[in-house]
């Protein structure tokens, strides 16, 4: 068997979803779906601002966004109302500066379930999956937080009801109370899909196929390890870190600002052993000139056009496509970690870790050319390219 008409619809379908999920006890944001746009205002009075929209039956995103203030929220409402297919819009509270995270989960026609991969996003809820920088395995979950997270993810894809192939389910944490809550569910084969796929050599729109048929997690042998069956979840020993690749070049009139709908146009995937050597990998792959996090001479940096610091700061707190070479600036202007996490609700780890990124730029510029080797051995080490460690 395959995802039935009503699977489908009871995952892709905003009213459906949350009150499947509020049946098996999983908590999800505050919110009702409406299909005008005076029903629309009544839940606002509800939720307040900042409010999220949601259409319904979209992809990428399409339609959806965050409104701030009640001109906002009425064009964004009746924006959704007429790209929804069906015309319904869900309102629901912000959740604005949460961790999102996604779990990528197959299950066969004997109800195994097990868990693909596991993916940590870069920046907070508030900017969509497809363009954010994203990590897997997840990073900054506790065993604790991951396990809760398993368990969820598979009460979602029984109840939900796709009875085989894989699913992508997404999740936000409170970073100070923990609070979990179940943002989406895709009943299908997604992006995220492959990139869990090529992060772990697991194939999963074949294993899917396969168990459309009527084969069994158990009977599938795993392509990778050749000695292994599909039903063992993978474990990685290497950091995948995912960029989005942007394009408003092209588009000067588009508004760069991040949010909810999807803008990136393409993406780049890298390997590492470390978060920090796939971050630099990742950064390389995007040829927009870049040896990696900086030390490349080509950014704004020492030279006349230095940015202030308040600009710095301000664009440190818009999320759009160059906020990640501003946060190197931040650094480099003496900004503390704990100051750029109130300023980019961004996890401290992933701060952490720029920071020593920065730190070791710094210190292989304060060694002469022809000094010593070894230290500029070790920037390679930290996945300095050649030539941004010359």
């Amino acid at each position: 068997p395959v995802p039935r008409a009503a699977a489908i619809k009871r995952g892709e379908d905003r009213e459906q979803f949350k009150a499947t999920m509020e049946k098996i006890g999983l908590d999800t944001c505050r919110g009702r779906l409406v299909k005008s746009l005076p029903e629309a205002r009544e839940m606002l009075v509800e939720i307040g601002l900042p409010a999220v929209i949601r259409p319904s039956f979209t992809l990428g995103g399409s339609g959806s966004g965050v409104a701030y203030n009640r001109e906002e929220f009425d064009q964004k409402v009746q924006r959704g109302l007429d790209l929804s297919p069906v015309g319904e819009v869900l309102v629901e509270e912000s959740i604005l500066g949460w961790k999102e995270y996604e779990m990528e989960v197959m299950r066969d026609a004997d109800d195994n379930a097990v868990v693909i991969c596991s993916i940590e996003n870069f920046d907070p809820c508030g900017v969509h999956t497809g363009d954010s920088i994203t990590v897997a395995p997840a990073m900054t979950l506790t065993d604790r937080q991951y396990q809760q997270m398993r368990d969820a993810s598979f009460a979602v894809i029984r109840a939900i009801g796709v009875e085989t192939g894989g699913s992508n389910i997404q999740f936000a944490v409170h970073p100070e109370t923990g609070r979990m809550i179940v943002i989406e569910m895709n009943p299908r084969v997604s992006r995220s899909s492959a990139l869990a796929s090529k992060a772990t050599g697991f194939p999963i729109a074949k294993i899917a196929a396969k168990l459309a048929v009527g084969w069994r997690l158990h009977e599938l042998a795993n392509d990778i390890t050749r000695k292994t069956k599909a039903c063992f979840e993978p474990s990685i020993d290497y950091v995948v870190v995912k960029v989005p690749r942007f394009a408003f070049e092209k588009f000067p009139e588009a508004d760069s600002r991040l949010s909810t709908q999807m803008k990136s146009v393409g993406e780049t995937m890298a390997i590492g052993r470390t978060f920090k050597e796939a971050f630099q990998k990742a950064l390389r792959g995007l040829e927009v000139g870049s040896f990696g996090f900086g030390s490349d001479g080509k950014d704004l940096w020492d030279t006349p056009r230095q940015p202030a610091l308040d600009d710095i700061k301000a664009r440190v707190a818009r999320p759009d496509p160059d906020r990640i070479w501003y946060l190197r600036y931040a650094i480099l202007a003496g900004v503390s970690s704990e100051e750029l996490h109130e300023l980019t609700a961004i996890d401290p780890w992933f701060l952490d870790q720029l920071i020593q990124i920065v730190e070791v730029e710094q210190a292989v510029r304060a060694i002469p050319l022809a000094g010593c080797l070894s230290s500029r051995r070790s920037s390679s080490s930290r996945n300095f390219s050649r030539s941004s460690a010359s």
